[in-house]
């Protein structure tokens, strides 16, 4: 690490002690630093944030969406869902509420995924309104379940009365 050297001795009578040169070796802390440098970046490399991409309409279109092909699902407080399909006022499949995971609401998009392609030959659309109630939560819950049932199409939309008032006599809102 630190070296001294030292200069020779002179034959003589006066004996002179002459000052040593000291020179510092600086390779292990050069070693450190870029070891400190690669530790750094590749634990900022490991460390990705993990992001859902989730595409938002500009504007409101003028088309309507397929009512028979729809699916709409409301989420309301203490982790419950409300589904149905078709329209609030005269749904294909009445309004149920279920709660989340495989034997909720999983089974409910890939049963109610099975009758519409059944009934109209395409795929299902399916709209989901977070209640006022409901937690972040239960959103990013209902969109892994859009990823893990193979729903394509689906679209985040504000809650109306009418599917409020639906909870709300189901006790979910």
């Amino acid at each position: 690490m630190a070296e001294l050297t030292a200069a020779p001795e002179k034959q003589g009578k006066k004996v002179r002690t002459k000052k040593q040169a000291l020179r510092v070796d600086l390779t292990a802390m050069v070693d450190l630093a870029f070891l400190l440098i690669t530790f750094f970046m590749l634990t900022t490399t490991l460390n990705k944030p993990k992001i859902m991409n989730v595409t938002m309409p500009v504007g409101p279109t003028g088309e309507g969406v397929p009512e028979s092909r729809t699916m709409t699902i409301c989420l309301g407080k203490n982790n419950q869902a409300m589904y149905y399909l078709g329209l609030a006022e005269n749904p294909i499949i009445a309004a149920t509420v279920t709660g989340y995971g495989k034997s909720g609401l999983r089974r409910a998009i890939m049963d109610t995924r099975k009758k519409v392609f059944q009934s109209t030959g395409k795929s299902m659309i399916v709209v989901i309104k977070p209640g006022d109630t409901s937690v972040y939560e239960n959103l990013v819950n209902t969109l892994d379940e859009m990823k893990i049932t193979d729903i394509d199409q689906y679209a985040i939309a504000d809650i109306a009365p009418k599917d409020i008032s639906l909870l709300k006599d189901k006790q979910a809102y």
